[in-house]
């Protein structure tokens, strides 16, 4: 049986970045701590309660940073909260990634310069709703290893990253002239079935290593008494998170039992809430996360609104869901910006209620960028993906007895073509079973002899008849649709468009609810003509002889909560939306 690996693309951006220490000034006594006398924050020695927002800037190019964070400043928030995924910055075993789309310190610099304060998450673990929590994948190279957890092997591969990442966060503590004033120890862990305690001392000895011992640490967990005797320890302020639907009296009670004093903090407000495919778009009133904001604030409590913009799961980053539901590309969110950045009525309600409590900035704020759609663009059909083997992986095939996962050949995301040969005939629709627990891992395309047999899918379509004779070309080209991100199962074993190199991710517009795939205006060029390239695994329409138009269209308004008959109608270098027709 031959297996052939199907090479994805990376996208490397490298322009100038500030060094460690550039940009921040030296103050001294600059101190940030807990009253617990008062229950409240001690910012240089003054009354202090944040009202911060979540932005991911690995879900956000670089090129929008300032505009995204100018307009949550001009919000009334003081602060933002951000996590730091592992699996975004070292892609492979100490191959690190900090420069363009990766530059963590700039984005934090550029935070300072803006007068934001910085909530930092650094994981290991985020969830985030990204790729296996932020883990990299090339830890289930032994398969045996338990995530998040004691296990030796696991250890010293989290001792080593943090070894890279906190002593460049160092410097830009708030004690050291930075903006970063917490910083969260792990992420959600009481959520988690290894409930080690061990485990969080390791990590809170580290970062009290790496990151000295006037750093204020924190956990984060839901507000239930269960998750927080897991999730906390001694030393480790706990916090909770809860959104706008909840009794805000009985979350703060929660809190109250594991910190009796100190400051009442929601750590995620949730302002909106996640997609999966094949599910309506989510989307919570803003009046009730606007009273509910209210609530809160006028409890005196600190409070992180997750998120503040949600942005754009690009390439391969998107996680999934237990039971297995993968997130789409869209990361909306619902949130107060949109994908795109744009100014909601979501955003106006919330800096009305937060300037109850606070002044919020003078001036006006940064407008929705300019959209533009350019229209439709015809394609014609480049290759199969059979024909473009040797381009897609040039290294040729891998040769096994029986079917290897995607971590033993190193093929961390995309696709991996399976094929071998029919051992007699099929003539009477045999079927071939797929494990609920060891097989396709996400979705699975079927051929014999180059004709669709149909699509296995995990945890809905496990068995597929297939016809065929003896010898005949057995493919199956399975589809890594993203790794769990939350749960036990994040040991999770395993359509797409690009524009000048650029991944700009998935698009299924048949199951929905994502219809257009949001276009940042920097991947597109007025000085040369700008390449779209389309992976089409089902339905294509610009197969050999067909008469049908095939395009794609540019339009100005996205589409992710509707169905593909709802679309819109429809080069310069503004953002945009592709809709693929």
């Amino acid at each position: 049986m031959l297996r052939v690996p199907l090479c994805s693309l990376l996208l490397l951006l490298a322009p100038l970045r500030l060094g460690a220490a550039q940009g921040v000034h030296n103050v001294s006594r600059r101190t940030f701590e807990l009253d617990y006398s008062q229950d409240r924050f001690l910012k240089d020695g003054l009354p202090f309660r944040y009202i911060s927002g979540s932005i991911h800037y690995f879900r956000i190019p670089r090129f929008y940073w300032e505009d995204r964070l100018l307009k949550m400043k001009m919000a009334g928030l003081n602060a933002i909260q951000m996590y730091v995924p592992w699996n975004f910055h070292e892609p492979q075993p100490g191959q690190y990634e900090f420069s363009g789309d990766h530059d963590v310190e700039y984005f934090i610099h550029l935070a300072h310069e803006l007068g934001l304060l910085v909530i930092l998450r650094p994981g290991p673990y985020i969830c985030a709703e990204w790729d296996m929590g932020g883990l990299p994948a090339w830890l289930l190279e032994k398969e045996s290893i338990v995530l998040r957890s004691s296990d030796p092997d696991y250890l010293v591969a989290v001792d080593k990253w943090l070894a890279v990442l906190l002593p460049k966060m160092k410097p830009l503590l708030y004690q050291n002239g930075g903006p970063i004033i917490t910083v969260q120890v792990e992420n959600e862990y009481g959520s988690y079935f290894t409930c080690d305690y061990d485990y969080l001392r390791f990590l809170a000895h580290r970062f009290r290593y790496h990151l000295g011992n006037d750093v204020l640490l924190f956990t984060t967990d839901g507000a239930n008494e269960k998750y927080l005797r897991c999730g906390t320890l001694q030393g480790l302020y706990a916090t909770v998170d809860f959104g706008a639907v909840n009794n805000v009296t009985e979350a703060f009670l929660i809190q109250r039992k594991f910190e009796p004093k100190g400051p009442l903090i929601n750590s995620e407000f949730y302002t909106g809430w996640l997609d999966h495919w094949g599910e309506p778009h989510s989307t919570v009133n803003t009046e009730i996360v606007a009273a509910s904001l209210y609530d809160l604030l006028a409890r005196g409590a600190s409070v992180n609104l997750y998120m503040f913009i949600g942005g754009t799961n690009f390439a391969y980053w998107n996680g999934a869901n237990t039971p297995y539901a993968a997130q789409p590309t869209s990361y909306d969110y619902d949130a107060p910006l949109s994908e795109a950045g744009d100014l909601t009525e979501k955003y106006f309600a919330l800096r009305n209620v937060i300037q109850k409590f606070k002044e919020v900035p003078e001036g006006p704020i940064p407008p929705s960028t300019p959209k533009f759609a350019y229209g439709k663009v015809a394609l014609k059909k480049f290759k199969t993906v059979t024909e473009a083997l040797d381009i897609l992986c040039p290294n040729g095939p891998v040769k096994s007895w029986y079917p290897l996962k995607f971590i033993q050949v190193k093929q961390f995301f995309g696709y991996v073509l399976y094929r071998t040969t029919l051992p007699r005939d099929c003539n009477d629709s045999v079927p071939i079973f797929s494990s609920s627990i060891d097989g396709v891992h996400d979705r699975a395309y079927v051929s014999v002899d180059g004709v669709p047999q149909g699509v296995l899918e995990r945890n809905y379509v496990l068995v597929l008849d297939i016809q065929g004779k003896a010898g005949a070309v057995l493919d199956i080209l399975v589809e890594n649709m993203g790794r769990v991100n939350y749960g036990r199962h994040i040991n999770d074993f395993k359509g797409q468009v690009w524009i000048n190199g650029f991944n700009l991710g998935r698009y299924w517009p048949k199951r929905g609810p994502q219809v257009t795939l949001f276009v940042p205006r920097h991947i597109l060029t007025t000085s040369a003509p700008n390449n779209i390239t389309v992976l089409e695994l089902e339905l294509a329409p610009c197969g050999d002889g067909t008469t049908e138009l095939c395009t794609v269209e540019f339009v100005d308004r996205p589409v992710i909560g509707r169905s593909l008959a709802n679309r819109f109608p429809g080069w310069s270098d503004q953002d945009s939306w592709l809709n693929l027709l």
